[in-house]
């Protein structure tokens, strides 16, 4: 059978739109389809990470990552302040594509958090994200990264929170959103660590602690499906939603251009913890000013940017640079370049606007 030209594209564009609906099956189901199961009140705890009314963040640089995982958390109080013997726990990595760190998080940077996590007590571990949407499906992109196989070895329970059903959370305090579907995992632990990486962001200008979250929110409510002009004012609020028990920033190597899927890199070999999301993001975003690649962090104060300035006015976090306290210790593989590194952050961080 021979087939007209216009048959011919006819069929060409079925088996084209076929392929796709395939490969991006999930993309599809997660802008449509939105199972509810109730609506929850965000829970609200003390940050446990404090001196003297002050947050707590710890920073620390060295080639060791098991070693600077657990001494950055222990510069802040260390991790037995959460009391994770015998409570389940979900770690949040970023999981944003399949590319590699810094795009989404360093595999042996989540293997110590979940070793450090066990021998803190804890009886069940959950590993868990939902990629952007034109890069799902979520265990694809971990097992592409390295994270599947990480969470396996170490015993954790991997989550692709696009497989599971969506909390309804009310916004009261909210401008440009009102109410948030967050994943049911959010609230079906006994405790979270955020652990994001430290990138900067074409669209949200970076992404660390408050911008990780938007992994655990439903297709439809990604800031620009939601609103474009106001990416990063979205980000803040829905961070109302949750409250993270501990941040645990992944800098052993940080994206200091583009973003979020690529773009230049620096080794600054850090590892960043802290109790309260505005202070890792202030602490976060200085480290990327003190690189000085991308102009949008660079013209900016870090008090200024529109993530942090909504969320510190929303009472997400500390409100200003005198309520953040620094501890740094360089470990063994730390550079020459920690104390000037250090020295831009206090001075970018506790900068009063």
């Amino acid at each position: 059978m021979i087939l007209s030209r216009r048959s011919f594209f006819l069929l060409l564009s079925l088996l084209v739109a076929s392929f796709l609906l395939f490969r991006f099956r999930s993309t599809f189901k997660n802008i449509v389809r939105r199972r509810t199961t109730e609506v929850r009140i965000p829970p609200s705890f003390p940050n446990p990470f404090v001196q003297e009314g002050k947050a707590l963040v710890g920073i620390v640089q060295g080639n060791r990552v098991r070693e600077m995982v657990r001494e950055s958390v222990d510069l802040i109080g260390g991790i037995d302040k959460l009391d994770l013997r015998g409570r389940t726990v979900l770690v949040k990595p970023n999981v944003v594509s399949g590319n590699a760190f810094p795009a989404t998080t360093n595999p042996e940077v989540l293997r110590a958090v979940i070793g450090m996590i066990k021998d803190a007590g804890a009886k069940k571990v959950y590993v868990g994200d939902m990629s952007a949407i034109l890069t799902l499906p979520t265990r694809e992109n971990m097992e592409k990264t390295g994270l599947l196989r990480v969470s396996e070895e170490e015993g954790a329970e991997p989550l692709s929170f696009e497989d599971g059903r969506w909390v309804k959370v009310s916004l009261p305090l909210g401008n440009h959103i009102r109410e948030a579907y967050v994943s049911e995992w959010i609230y079906r632990v006994d405790r979270i660590i955020n652990l994001p990486v430290i990138k900067t962001h074409r669209n949200a200008t970076y992404s660390i602690a408050l911008k990780n979250f938007i992994g655990a929110t439903h297709g439809r409510q990604r800031p620009y499906l939601v609103n474009p002009a106001y990416w990063e004012e979205i980000i803040a609020e829905l961070n109302l939603a949750y409250q993270p028990h501990l941040n645990i920033a992944d800098g052993t190597r940080v994206m200091v251009s583009g973003g979020p899927w690529s773009g230049p890199e620096e080794k600054a070999g850090v590892v960043i913890a802290s109790g309260d999301r505005v202070a890792m993001d202030v602490v976060g975003v200085s480290l990327l000013k003190h690189y000085g690649s991308d102009r949008k962090v660079s013209d900016m104060g870090v008090w200024e940017q529109k993530q942090i300035k909504t969320a510190a006015r929303l009472g997400i976090g500390i409100r200003n640079g005198s309520s953040l306290l620094l501890r740094d210790k360089a470990l063994h593989g730390a550079g020459e370049d920690f104390s000037r590194m250090l020295a831009s952050i206090r001075r970018y961080a506790l900068e009063e606007v």
